[in-house]
């Protein structure tokens, strides 16, 4: 195996990763990949190294803080200490939560408060050294002489802890999430723990942090038992009995000889209730032996890994390959117990039909853009799941179509409700999923003023009636105008499959909103006031037209005005046609990156004032094909590609977002991605490697051959598809999941005329 640390590669051979099944002379040419499950836990990219499965319910990691932005996820490169290890963690976002029930294995005296980061010997926090992460496995050297090691199973985490030998215990905290300050609301306002006379320790905890009122309930074994537990309630006071509830609560449990043998914990998580996490713990993990557990894990991350393999290329573009597919393989996690009852929208117990399951932690407004139809294409049963678990989140919610769910828990966060953009992609594509059942929540949603309002729909009476959202009254106006503009169009073909012709062709009427926020006079996106006249001061690198009011999201009128996915020929129309359109990507790219003062950090990954660091970006690099200019997208993806991912812990320029930046970087390698999925096409660009192989499912395999492809070649002078030439710049879903052969001729110098033609370039029917 490659082995792993916190400075990263170390030795290793015969890894898991993405360069199985090529040619002999192929696969003599260059050494397998793996993933390296350090990139993105350092500089802004918020992964974390632990252990989990593809898309399992836990992620059992180690956590070094939780208090700040860099440790969203629970964990940050570089910090020299940690509280312990969790058992849920979020990958790459931008807001933190979870980590759930944390361990510790700890050595003299018992110390009941963590510490500060750079003294831990002030608490029960560890320095640490010698981390190895591979997937589905995590080791680490604790300063205490203790060996910890971590694998999964899909809804339990195991443990294994070698101590010295002498005495020890295990400290289990659940009140390790940051203390509130004064006024400030409870982060968990109920706790118990208690010891059951089956000596399963069990617990549950609700908290109040980002997905407000959430719970996860634990039941926890262990392969031998403490010879005396302690229990410790608000304000680490000690509880006498078998058991304490309250709001902070800890647990100590002793081992009078704890080196006279590996101990070997188990704990079963559920956010439905206690008898939930034992079924999850007794089904999936019956046994102590941690070494089986560890290979069943190696064992379904390497199919999963080997959906897609690469050849050519350089070593660290292979690892960056090979973690991109691993971070896009993390979540949604699942949500529903073995049993299949999970929380709805609705925060009410329901229950799957057999064979069916739940998921959560859908960042849409990140993942509709490139993780979702990535899924279609490599996992095409699970992206049915997905779609059909959107469309029980849609009935269920009071908030309809789901905008960023966590646990049960619809956060609002971000703005519109993309969550239609990824159904209404899928019924495009052929997956199956009862479509009409999520028509009345997405109409309630759309057309019902007196629907519960998050602040992801404001200004939806104004939009309805004026076509526009007013500057001043509304803030992040203008970005609100392009995305629910697209959700309107992405939603008309749900009102489709429910036979509301009616609502389907309004909807498609409506989401040409996003022309009555461009300006024709300057080119760009800008804020209109109640009155309809343009905001000023205006300033195409500003957040604001005052420094009372954020006019986009997470962006500037730079990034905001090629947020029209949805109808490319319309705003190269409204521009002035092909040459404007083109110059003013080309003034995208080359404008000066300065930002203003209180830019969000999102705004990141800067080329001109193009910001590949945040999903608003994420499709405009190819936006050049529509105007006749594919060799220029050719040239920035490639430039993207290579600026913006390293074989390193700082190696993902912004939060990775469950996936959607590693996405852009597979699609983007393969030399294709999804401009507007729900179109169901695919814009070509430049692929990165010689040879990749993609397996489809269904027996299907998609192979990407690029003969001779080096970085000095970038440009595309021919395509092939099956043996024959094609013409156009884009390809369908359609076409390219049937199988087949894409073959790139590569060229050092770019053919201006590949897909220069107004019948090739993309932006036309599919049946074009």
């Amino acid at each position: 195996m490659i082995r792993l640390t916190r400075r990263g590669l170390i030795a290793g051979a015969g890894a898991l990763g993405v360069a199985g099944a090529l040619p002999a002379s192929a696969a003599s040419r260059i050494a397998p990949a793996a993933p390296d499950l350090f990139i993105g836990t350092g500089g802004d990219g918020h992964t974390f190294p632990g252990a989990s499965l593809p898309f399992g319910m836990v992620q059992l990691s180690p956590d070094t803080d939780t208090a700040r932005w860099a440790t969203c996820s629970g964990y940050h490169h570089g910090d020299p200490s940690l509280l312990g290890f969790s058992h849920t963690h979020l990958s790459g976002t931008g807001i933190g939560d979870m980590l759930d029930v944390l361990v510790t294995p700890c050595r003299g005296p018992v110390m009941l408060q963590p510490g500060p980061l750079e003294q831990p010997d002030q608490g029960y926090r560890l320095r640490y050294s010698d981390e190895l992460a591979e997937p589905g496995y995590y080791r680490v050297m604790l300063e205490n002489g203790v060996l910890a090691e971590l694998t999964v199973t899909r809804r339990t985490g195991i443990h294994r802890y070698s101590f010295p030998q002498g005495p020890a215990h295990l400290l289990v905290d659940l009140s390790h999430l940051v203390m509130e300050g004064p006024g400030e609301p409870a982060l968990i306002d109920e706790a118990r723990l208690a010891l059951e006379t089956d000596g399963t320790l069990t617990g549950a905890r609700r908290a109040h942090r980002w997905a407000k009122g959430r719970r996860c309930f634990f039941a926890m074994q262990f392969s031998r038992q403490p010879d005396r537990i302690e229990f410790f309630g608000d304000d680490d006071i000690p509880a006498p009995g078998e058991g304490v509830s309250g709001k902070r609560l800890k647990a100590a449990l002793h081992y009078d000889d704890a080196g006279s043998a590996p101990l070997v914990v188990r704990c079963g998580i559920s956010a439905v209730d206690g008898a939930g996490a034992r079924r999850n713990v007794s089904a999936e993990a019956r046994h102590w032996d941690f070494d089986r557990y560890r290979r069943a894990a190696t064992r379904a991350w390497s199919r999963e890994l080997s959906r897609i393999r690469v050849a050519g290329g350089t070593d660290q573009e292979r690892t960056v390959m090979a973690t991109a597919l691993y971070h896009a393989s993390l979540g949604p996690t699942l949500f529903s117990d073995v049993d299949g009852r999970y929380v709805g929208l609705d925060r009410q117990v329901h229950k799957l039909a057999k064979g069916e399951e739940s998921y959560t932690a859908y960042s849409l407004w990140d993942t509709y853009r490139a993780f979702h139809p990535l899924q279609t294409v490599i996992r095409p049963r699970m992206a049915e799941t997905f779609a059909a678990d959107l469309v029980r989140h849609t009935a269920q919610s009071p908030f309809g179509p789901p905008v960023w769910p966590l646990q049960g828990v619809e956060t609002g966060c971000m703005i519109a409700w993309h969550g239609v953009a990824v159904m209404a992609e899928a019924r495009a594509k052929g997956f199956r999923a009862d479509y009409a059942a999520a028509w009345p929540g997405v109409k309630r949603r759309l057309f019902d003023w007196s629907t519960p309002n998050l602040d992801n729909s404001l200004g939806l009476p104004a939009y309805d009636e004026t076509g526009f959202i007013p500057a001043d009254r509304i803030f992040e106006s203008v970005s609100r105008v392009l995305e629910y503009s697209y959700d309107d169009y992405a939603a008309a073909g749900l009102a489709d499959a429910a036979g509301d012709t009616a609502r389907a062709a309004y909807l498609r009427r409506r989401s040409g909103n996003w022309r009555n926020v461009f300006d024709p006079a300057t080119g760009f996106a800008r804020p209109r006031l109640a009155d309809g006249t343009w905001a000023e001061p205006f300033t195409p690198n500003g957040i604001g037209h005052s420094p009372r009011w954020r006019d986009f999201t997470e962006s500037n009128s730079w990034q905001a005005t090629f947020l029209n996915q949805h109808d490319v020929p319309g705003l190269i129309a409204a521009m002035g046609g092909d040459a404007a359109f083109e110059a003013k990507l080309d003034g995208l790219f080359t404008a000066d990156s300065t930002l203003p003062e209180g830019a969000p950090p999102d705004i990141s990954g800067l080329v001109g004032q193009y910001a590949h660091g945040n999903e608003p970006s994420h499709h405009v690099a190819y936006l050049y094909p529509y105007c006749g200019a594919a060799w220029k997208t050719q040239a920035m993806v490639r430039r993207l590609m290579a600026e913006m991912y390293h074989d390193r812990p700082d190696g993902i320029i912004g939060n990775d977002d469950c996936g959607q930046m590693s996405a852009w970087f597979i699609f983007s390698a393969l030399g294709f991605y999804p401009v507007d999925p729900v179109s169901a096409t695919y814009v070509f660009g430049s692929p990165l490697f010689t040879r990749a192989e993609v397996d489809l499912g269904n027996g299907r395999r998609l192979t990407v051959e690029a003969p001779g492809n080096r970085r000095d070649t970038p440009y595309v002078r021919a395509i092939r598809w099956n043996d024959a030439p094609w013409k156009k710049g884009w390809i369908a879903h359609a076409d390219l999941v049937r199988g087949g052969t894409l073959r790139f001729e590569m060229s050092a110098a770019p053919d201006k005329s590949f897909a220069s033609l107004p019948e090739h370039r993309p932006g036309r029917p599919p049946s074009a």
